[in-house]
């Protein structure tokens, strides 16, 4: 399945009719504490699952090849891309449920924007903090890394996911940062998506098998979650063509507010996911999850067993956020 951070981000609610009743966030859950044991070693191999990676810059298609240009960013990241707009201070709350063979789950995803940056690869990104919890634990902790070109298009620089079972740290074999072990940044969201246009790579990281696909499928529809009812709604088509049986997605984002919806295409996970709760915290808020976000990016360093160690410290860059 695709990362949790990309494929949940959201931003500030619009509702348009239907208001429903908002669901509270889930509470935090410590990242928890290094453990000799943890499995550590497939951060640096491939994933036995992985098909081979598909060869020639076009890894998407035809046209989807990235020219990725450090210049092209601001010194300071700044994320107003209507479709994917991030603020400082901003948390979202999704729900949903994950059905298999072996049954269903609930899943809840908290997503909160620090006011931290790092960089990565030459860029300046801003900082994202998830918890993903299943039937209630917590199964998932991930700092994601994210900028906006000068163009307008939001980028994605790396994940770092600490796994957890039982309460208890698995590692976090998933991890890839741009830059190192043949990693790329890729398009969380396009400056001016449209239907007909190239599908484009969202990341790709061989050493992890990892490489998602975006495509824009339709425009202009509308729907109803929770939070309300939403027009003009943008729907991308989300698969990783190294595992075509699995991850493929529908996201749809609502211009102004960002993702308010996933839904599955076909694997043999079934998620879906809707916009429950979003909130601007207040400055007490911010400084917890800025707390947090630091504390994990400590428990990455403690560890030193993925290409995230290797990238410099975060940065407080944002302590006021304007909430209430």
């Amino acid at each position: 399945m695709l990362g949790s951070a990309l494929i949940l981000f959201v931003a500030t609610t619009t509702v348009v009719s239907c208001s429903g009743q908002n669901a509270a966030p889930a509470p935090f859950t410590s990242p928890g504490t290094t453990d000799s044991t943890s499995p550590t070693a497939a951060s640096e191999t491939p994933s036995p699952t992985a098909s081979p990676t598909p060869t020639g810059p076009d890894l998407c298609g035809p046209g989807s090849a990235l020219n990725f240009d450090a210049t092209a960013f601001p010194e300071s990241p700044k994320i107003d891309n209507k479709w994917f707009p991030l603020t400082p201070g901003r948390q979202y709350t999704t729900t949903g449920k994950v059905t298999s063979a072996e049954g269903s789950t609930e899943r809840t995803v908290v997503h909160s924007v620090t006011g931290l940056t790092k960089v990565i690869n030459g860029v300046k990104t801003q900082v994202m903090w998830d918890q993903d919890f299943s039937d209630g634990e917590l199964v998932e902790s991930e700092l994601a890394m994210l900028a906006q070109s000068k163009d307008g298009a939001v980028w994605l620089f790396g994940e770092y996911p600490e796994e957890f079972e039982g309460g208890k740290f698995m590692g976090a074999s998933k991890t890839f940062i741009s830059g190192i072990a043949g990693a790329e940044a890729g398009i969380a969201m396009p400056a001016q998506p449209r239907t007909g246009t190239p599908a484009y790579p969202q990341a790709h990281a061989p050493a992890v098998g990892f490489l998602d696909c975006g495509a824009v499928l339709q425009e202009h529809k509308r729907v109803c979650v929770p939070t309300g009812c939403y027009e003009d709604v943008l729907v991308i088509d989300e698969r990783n063509p190294l595992e075509p049986d699995a991850g493929h997605q529908r996201k749809f984002y609502s211009a102004g507010t960002g993702l308010v919806q996933v839904t599955a295409v076909g694997g043999a996970d079934q998620e879906t996911l809707n916009l429950v709760k979003a909130e601007q915290l207040s400055d007490a808020g911010l400084k917890n999850i800025n707390q947090h976000a630091l504390a994990l990016e400590q428990h990455a360093y403690q560890t030193g067993k993925t290409d995230f160690a290797k990238t410099p410290r975060a940065e407080l860059t944002t302590e006021t956020s304007g909430g209430k």
